[in-house]
């Protein structure tokens, strides 16, 4: 499967986006999804991953701000981020697993991701 993500730009403390990531070559039904974020000298990291039957996780720092949905009609996942803080400023990636559910928080068990974009946020 090969992923294309968009919708990070620059948006001012508070502020709000939805990242999209369309999917293509296989279908979205056979994957687990993820969105992690990274920074420069850190760790890709959990924000949130939907299962393939939709259950939903996210890492508490997400919690109450962050919305992960799915539609695998449209081969495509989302997520929504809502109140961003500056610290939420990092390249944003989604990622496609055929791991167990469990494993949904762990970037090692993502085979395919997409190439990132950028989410810039101003205080």
């Amino acid at each position: 499967v090969q992923l294309q993500a968009c919708g990070g730009g620059l948006v001012q403390a508070g502020g709000s986006l939805r990242l999209s990531c369309a999917a293509s070559g296989e279908t979205l039904r056979n994957f687990q999804m993820g969105w992690f974020r990274q920074t420069p000298g850190k760790e890709r990291e959990f924000i949130a991953g939907i299962g393939r039957s939709g259950g939903i996780y996210y890492a508490d720092s997400a919690k109450g701000r962050t919305t992960i949905s799915r539609d695998n009609a449209k081969a495509a996942a989302y997520l929504q981020m809502n109140n961003l803080k500056s610290e939420d400023t990092a390249i944003y990636y989604c990622g496609a697993s055929r791991a167990v559910l469990s494993a949904i928080r762990r970037a090692d068990a993502y085979a395919y991701w997409g190439q990132g974009t950028l989410v810039t946020v101003s205080s």
